[in-house]
């Protein structure tokens, strides 16, 4: 990484953008707290990520499909074992209702490890909100769904940032997600910021029709064209 500086808005969802090996999976984890940074300073909901990170992390979370739950827990035990974590109020209601969101009712008393990809994904995501984050990191989140859940997926999302007020980091390669939720958006490449803007923004100022275009355009050159 190389002196990368972003901010995070209540309220906002803002993109992380760029091919295989950018950085973005880089930066979420120190944001996270799980890679140090050689340099600089992370702040996450007022708190110095260096010294107070786990008042901060009571208050964040983290979803990826690519990071696997206790395959041999069952989806409920799964969702209670981090709802104990983060100390969670009323568990059960709060599971209860994540089952409704997320259509995970016929799931509960499934082992993790037996569910398909986009199950896992589901659950992830309830795992992810168990705990009404005020930021939420998403790596690749609809990864693996059909259209119509990942709309879904989606929706809620829009929907959690709206009643919540929450500030969510979304690194994706899905180029139509990106430019439905955020309001900003980070193109990186080799661990830098090459450029930054509204979604609209960088397609008019690339002269594209589209984001993906948008994205070719900098994996190729870190010049606007």
């Amino acid at each position: 990484m190389d002196r990368i500086s972003f901010t995070v808005k209540r309220g906002t969802t803002v993109g992380l953008l760029g091919g295989n090996g950018a950085g973005k999976t880089t930066t979420i984890s120190m944001l996270l707290g799980i890679l140090v940074p050689d340099g600089g300073t992370i702040e996450a909901l007022g708190y110095d990520m260096a010294r107070n990170r786990f008042d901060a992390l009571a208050r964040m979370n983290y979803s990826s499909p690519y990071v696997a739950l206790p395959m041999r827990l069952t989806v409920s035990e799964n969702l209670m074992v981090y709802g104990h974590l983060y100390n969670v109020p009323k568990l059960k209601d709060r599971i209860r209702d994540l089952a409704d969101e997320f259509d995970l009712k016929a799931l509960l008393d499934r082992r993790a490890g037996a569910l398909s990809a986009g199950q896992k994904t589901r659950v992830a995501l309830a795992k992810a909100l168990i705990n009404r984050p005020d930021l939420l990191l998403l790596d690749e989140p609809t990864a693996s769904l059909d259209p119509d859940t990942a709309d879904y997926v989606r929706s809620r999302l829009e929907d959690y940032r709206t009643k919540t007020g929450a500030a969510i980091l979304l690194a994706s390669h899905n180029m139509i997600e990106v430019e439905r939720l955020c309001s900003d958006v980070l193109m990186m490449k080799q661990g830098i910021i090459v450029d930054r803007g509204a979604p609209d923004t960088l397609i008019a100022r690339y002269g594209r029709d589209n984001l993906e275009q948008v994205f070719l355009a900098i994996a190729r050159s870190s010049k606007p064209a």
